[in-house]
Formats: C-alpha cells, sequence, structure tokens
C-alpha cells in the first residue's frame, strides 16, 4: 500500500451526537502524524460534487460538545449509481485523498465499501450511528446520548401518564434494531419494550396487557421501536381490544438525535477518532474501528454491516421480571 500522506473525513446518513468529536479526533490525530486533512462537507453527496475543504487544528477547536455534525450530512442516490462513484473517485484523484474515513451507520458503511471494491481505494469506518445495530462493537457513536434522551422525555411522560391513569405508547427509533427501545425501557422503568428482534409467537401487546395493568396498574408506559406502524398501531389496538383503558401516543421522533454528546459518546468517538488514524498506520484497510468489552478491534466493514447485532436474552428477560 502506498504511504498515506493525505486523508479525507467525511459524516453521512442521519447524524449523531459525538460525530463533531470524531471528526476533531480523526483532524487532529492525522495532523500529529505530519498528514493533510480534507473535510467532505454532505457526505458522498460532497465527495461527488467537490465539497472539499482542508482541515487545521483550528477548524475543529470548540466542536467536541456540540451535537450534530460540522460536515453536514446527506443521503445521496447518485452515489449509488456507477456514475456517481466514478466521480467521487475521481475527486479523491484530484485532492490526493489517499484514504477515507466515513462516520456513519450501515447503509454509509456499505457506500464505503463499494467505493473501496470497485476503486481500490483505502477506507476505513467509524460506527457513527443512534441506533447501535453495527455489528462488532458494544456501543456506537451517538447511542448514549440518544438512549439519555428517550429516558429524559419518558420520565417526564410519567408523570401525565400517572397523573390521569393513562396508558402511554412511546415510539422511538431504531427501526430493525431493538438496542434503544429495550435500553430505555428498563432505564426509566417502563412496564414493556415492544421491540422488532422479539421473534416469539407470543402477542407481545396481549402478553403486557395480562403481566401488568390487569392486574394492578392504572397508568404505565410501553416503549415501541418504529417499525411496523409503531406505537399508533398499538394503541389502536389497545381502543378496539381493551377500550376501558385512557391511551395515549408520543412519538419522541427527530428530537433523539439531537443535544449536546454525553461525557461516554465524546470519549468513545475520541478513541474511535485516533484509533483510525493508528490503523492506516498499521496499514489496515477497509475495516470500522469499534469497541469490545473496552478494548479498540478492527472489525471487517462487510461484517460490520451485513451481521445482525443480537439483542442479549438478559436483557430480555431483565424486562420482563421487573415488569409485573
Amino acid at each position: 500500500m502506498a504511504e498515506i500522506k493525505t486523508i479525507g473525513v467525511l459524516t453521512s446518513g442521519g447524524d449523531a451526537p459525538g460525530m463533531n468529536a470524531a471528526i476533531r479526533a480523526v483532524t487532529r490525530a492525522a495532523i500529529f502524524q505530519g498528514w493533510k486533512v480534507y473535510g467532505i462537507y454532505r457526505g458522498y453527496e460532497g465527495l461527488i460534487n467537490g465539497y472539499i475543504k482542508e482541515l487545521s487544528t483550528e477548524s475543529v477547536s470548540n466542536t467536541i460538545q456540540r451535537g450534530g455534525t460540522i460536515l453536514k450530512t446527506a443521503r445521496s442516490d447518485e452515489f449509488r449509481t456507477d456514475e456517481g462513484m466514478n466521480k467521487a473517485y475521481e475527486n479523491m484523484k484530484k485532492f490526493g485523498i489517499d484514504a477515507l474515513i466515513v462516520i456513519g451507520g450501515n447503509g454509509s458503511l456499505s457506500g464505503a465499501q463499494r467505493l473501496a471494491r470497485e476503486h481500490d481505494v483505502t477506507v476505513i469506518g467509524l460506527p457513527g450511528t443512534i441506533d447501535n445495530d453495527l455489528y462488532g462493537t458494544d456501543s456506537t457513536i451517538g447511542y448514549d446520548t440518544a438512549l439519555n434522551t428517550i429516558v429524559d422525555c419518558v420520565d417526564k411522560i410519567r408523570d401525565t401518564a400517572t397523573s390521569h391513569d393513562r396508558i402511554f405508547f412511546v415510539e422511538v427509533m431504531g427501526r430493525d434494531a431493538g438496542f434503544l427501545a429495550q435500553n430505555s425501557a428498563i432505564a426509566a422503568g417502563a412496564e414493556a419494550a415492544i421491540i422488532p428482534e422479539d421473534k416469539t409467537d407470543v402477542d407481545q401487546l396481549a402478553h403486557y396487557i395480562e403481566r401488568g395493568i390487569r392486574k394492578s396498574k392504572n397508568s404505565s408506559i410501553v416503549i415501541v421501536s418504529e417499525k411496523d406502524g409503531g406505537a399508533m398501531h398499538y394503541a389502536e389496538r389497545v381502543r378496539t381490544e381493551y377500550p376501558q383503558f385512557d391511551v395515549r401516543v408520543s412519538i419522541l421522533g427527530h428530537l433523539q438525535r439531537g443535544g449536546r454528546p454525553s461525557a461516554f459518546d465524546r470519549i468513545l468517538a475520541s478513541r474511535l477518532g485516533v484509533a483510525a488514524i493508528e490503523a492506516l498506520k498499521e496499514g489496515q484497510r477497509n475495516v470500522m474501528i469499534g469497541v469490545k468489552n473496552d478494548e479498540i478491534v478492527y472489525v471487517p466493514i462487510t461484517k460490520a454491516v451485513k451481521i445482525d447485532k443480537p439483542i442479549g436474552q438478559e436483557l430480555l428477560d431483565v424486562m420482563d421480571t421487573l415488569s409485573i
């Protein structure tokens, strides 16, 4: 592999708290090595259209505490085409970018993998997504902050639920991954979490009703992943099947993405950013940097995006035990 002298860094897909801390760490660690750093604005769209600017130490000053991403982000349909990817590669050559660091989730890292495969470029992925659904790392950048945001919201919703003897279905992000729903439910003392990973034939709603609200509780909170109709679907079922209950829905939406990153996310992003530069120094290619058991690990991007990350049975058991 040719010697690394210049790197590019971009954020792609949904924003996540801590992305700025990762950009800062990548930039400063690369400059520490004597490398040039280019910030690529608006994700792969910026790589295609040349929205590229050199970053300095000062460029990333006073950013570690900020949510969102200073490099902006976007989803790029053009990058999925051969023509778009060819344009992106030509801009990498034009700016002399020897390696690309991509901070994002499943789709973003899949795009990086395809770019690496089709044009033989060096890419390093950093797991930046609030969903925590990338295989090979215990936590992704932004997950802890989003989790704490959800818990704070649910604590407030419970005050109203208790005052009015209501059932609240609270919908959280996650799509195919229930980490946010499951862990926020445990942390907020919710009565149930309805998640996509529960593949049993048990009707999750009926199970919850029988276990909890029918016995002794007049008010309760159920956390629901956004998939398959989300909270509205289950609220309508209760209104139809259990009309004696007063039901409300709260969809937390994009507020889960925003806010100042937690200390955990700032530290995680900083560690991963520095580790990305170390990986390049070691000659690593096409890996995602993760943390397992508090140790930095290199995970082939193909594995990170293709293997489903499981929710441990212990967490499901804890929720079931505490929901009585």
